[in-house]
């Protein structure tokens, strides 16, 4: 979980990620043009910094070319996001991330580089705080207070070995329920077939056990 993260914008939705990303502990870097905000988010971060990220010389100034992930949760300020994912591209961030409040502000991230789209309706700060941190997860919800739904590639260990052989479910109490790959629709998987490289794996895990370790 030693990723940096920058979080752009303390909203509501903003928040709960840097929260969230912090407590899994990620190095989260949290910046809002209020100062107010600031300080009220003191303590549930790495780095706060307060800064008008519509300026390019003040978005320029972040330092994001350190960081592994930058996230705009700015909301329906669009040119605030268009020039945060401007200067990530520039700078050459790995995964750029946008919180888009329309299908317009969506088309228009999606043409200037943005890798993922944020749906605030659809997504809470947590579960996509563990998302982002996961080299292999795809998708994450809780069914429950203590059942947990994943989808994830296949670890690179797992590839060419059975669940037989893996035993997932006694080692990790992670039960593989099914499986697919690009292109096609999920399936059950039999225990003596061997995981793919290229496996999406739907799995169902108890909150709490060495399973989510595994993610």
């Amino acid at each position: 979980m030693n990723k940096s993260v920058a979080v752009i914008g303390l909203g509501k939705y903003g928040k709960s990620l840097a929260e969230n990303l912090y407590l899994m502990g990620a190095d989260v870097l949290a910046v809002d043009r209020d100062e107010n905000v600031i300080t009220e988010f003191a303590g549930k971060c790495t780095s706060l910094v307060r800064a008008n990220v519509e300026n390019e010389e003040e978005v320029a100034a972040l330092g994001l070319k350190d960081m592994d992930i930058v996230v705009s949760s700015t909301g329906t300020n669009l040119a605030a996001a268009i020039m945060t994912v401007a200067v990530a591209r520039e700078e050459g961030v790995p995964l750029i991330v946008a919180k888009s409040s329309s299908e317009i502000m969506s088309s228009i991230l999606n043409k200037i580089g943005v890798n993922k789209i944020i749906d605030p309706e659809g997504e809470g700060g947590k579960r996509s705080a563990r998302i982002l941190l996961s080299s292999s997860l795809k998708d994450y919800f809780e069914i429950d207070d203590n059942l947990h739904m994943a989808a994830l590639d296949a670890k690179e260990e797992w590839v060419g070995k059975t669940l037989a052989e893996l035993q997932l479910r006694r080692k990790y109490k992670m039960n593989v329920i099914a499986t697919r790959q690009k292109g096609e629709k999920w399936h059950f998987i039999a225990p003596d077939k061997p995981i793919s490289k290229d496996d999406l794996l739907l799995i169902a895990l108890e909150k709490g056990s060495r399973g989510e370790d595994r993610l």
